[in-house]
């Protein structure tokens, strides 16, 4: 391997994306390279480097999940067996739904539970106060019909972990997956990052400026809710070694049948960038022939890639501090890494020409809790917009990412209902729109998530 090489690949990319900040990590025959660009904050600018902590978002998830598969190998926690066995006092919109979902169902996003529930700064912000508020978040499918990828059910995890092991989470996570593992710098908690070289996290505005984000909001003391589901912050340092660890034997935390068992295909992605379908919170990837596992994670102004190929010995970690860009820039130096060390070069579906009468069918508003996404045209192609809900942003006390301004899509072969986008921050995203037995379109799925169609427009 050449650091000179990599380090010259992510310049490039860090350069043609604009980012700041930017870490990455490769694990390939056992050994380790390491590359940064940039600086940690431009106003006090500091080299990045690959102990420089980044905000990991949902990449949290792959620590929750393995601290559960420990307990479920101890004989804690059964997976099948409903979530109100450990959590009695759960409530939701839908009383019978609640008996049917199980611990399973929340680790493959198949519980049938929309996004999240919106944090107003509020109330309780712990995770028992979050499941005292789970009735008020809409159900979008029955337990184990479908996968939607649902913060609200990993947050639920993590209040299992709390009652099983009568710790609080962030302690028993610690205690299961984070020491035995050797992680020192990943971390939950604003007092933990602070202590430490940390990344600042930028967006850029409506003129093309850097405006400096507040991604450490979701670390305000007593703001706990989601730290199951993203609360986690970390190096490319730390997960490397994260990324060792689930390639090996599970040593001092659970057995490696419990281990490999998470990488094992549970449910069936349709027409998704993020993979062909869930292990145990794994994204499982077909990468020209080789299994990969895999997680992002999108924070505000921040995003992060693991990515691994078990039977390859090989891993990439590619952490950066700008959006929406920081998620193009880390899909980027991901399928260059691939090429580069495996050979392996994903190939990029051919979109079909535009259609119009196709493209009428699916205009209008699609949403979950806090997101609309629409779809329009103006009689030559088809664009999709993503947006906060302007009332979830006025109510919240944190500050939120930007949208994603209308970027052109266009429809993949088949059946007519799976689409890519061309362009924008969202560039490479796959998605498939939904439809009712009488052929209607009732919803669109993107990034993992299924937005119900609210609005049709002619």
């Amino acid at each position: 391997m050449s650091q000179q090489e990599l380090a010259e690949a992510v310049e490039a990319r860090a350069t043609e994306f604009g980012v700041p900040g930017m870490s990455v990590g490769i694990l390939v025959d056992g050994q380790e390279i390491f590359a940064s660009h940039g600086v940690t904050s431009l106003a006090d600018p500091t080299p990045v480097d690959e102990k420089t902590l980044f905000h990991l978002a949902s990449v949290s998830k792959t620590f929750t999940a393995t601290a559960l598969m420990r307990l479920v190998a101890e004989g804690k926690v059964d997976l099948d067996a409903p979530v109100r066995r450990y959590v009695p006092e759960l409530r939701l919109a839908d009383e019978e739904a609640v008996e049917r979902i199980t611990v399973l169902n929340l680790l493959n996003h198949t519980a049938g539970l929309d996004w999240n529930l919106i944090d107003d700064g509020r109330g309780d912000r712990s995770l028992a106060g979050l499941v005292a508020k789970l009735h008020e978040l809409p159900l979008i499918a029955p337990p184990g019909t479908r996968a939607s990828y649902s913060q609200a059910g990993y947050n639920l995890v993590g209040r299992i972990i709390e009652k099983v092991t009568d710790l609080p989470f962030e302690q028993a996570v610690a205690s299961l997956v984070l020491e035995p593992v050797g992680l020192s710098d990943t971390v939950y908690g604003l007092a933990e990052v602070m202590v430490r070289k940390f990344a600042v996290g930028y967006n850029r505005g409506d003129d093309g400026a850097l405006e400096p984000a507040r991604p450490w909001g979701a670390f305000k003391e007593g703001a706990r809710a989601d730290n199951p589901g993203g609360g986690l912050a970390s190096s490319a340092s730390d997960l490397l070694r994260w990324a060792r660890f689930l390639l090996g034997d599970g040593k001092g935390v659970l057995p490696a049948e419990a281990l490999h068992r998470m990488r094992e295909r549970t449910v069936e992605l349709r027409s998704s960038s993020l993979g062909d379908g869930f292990g145990i919170c794994w994204f499982l990837h077909d990468l020209d022939g080789v299994q990969g596992i895999g997680h992002g994670g999108s924070g505000t102004g921040q995003f992060a890639e693991l990515l691994i190929v078990p039977e390859r010995n090989f891993a990439v970690v590619a952490l950066s501090n700008v959006g929406p860009d920081g998620y193009t820039c880390n899909q980027s130096v991901l399928k260059w890494a691939l090429r580069r060390y495996l050979g392996v070069v994903e190939k990029e579906p051919e979109p079909v020409p535009y259609d119009e009468a196709l493209a009428r069918q699916v205009t209008g508003r699609y949403d979950i809790d806090a997101m609309n996404v629409d779809i329009a045209t103006d009689g030559t192609r088809l664009t999709l917009a993503v947006e906060i809900k302007p009332e979830i942003r006025e109510a919240s006390d944190e500050e939120m990412p930007p949208g994603y301004p209308p970027a052109t899509i266009a429809f993949l072969p088949g059946d007519g209902d799976e689409y890519l986008v061309l362009e924008g921050g969202l560039k490479g995203e796959r998605g498939y729109f939904s439809r009712d037995p009488h052929g209607t379109v009732t919803g669109i799925d993107l990034g993992g998530r299924l937005f119900g169609r609210v609005r049709r427009d002619s």
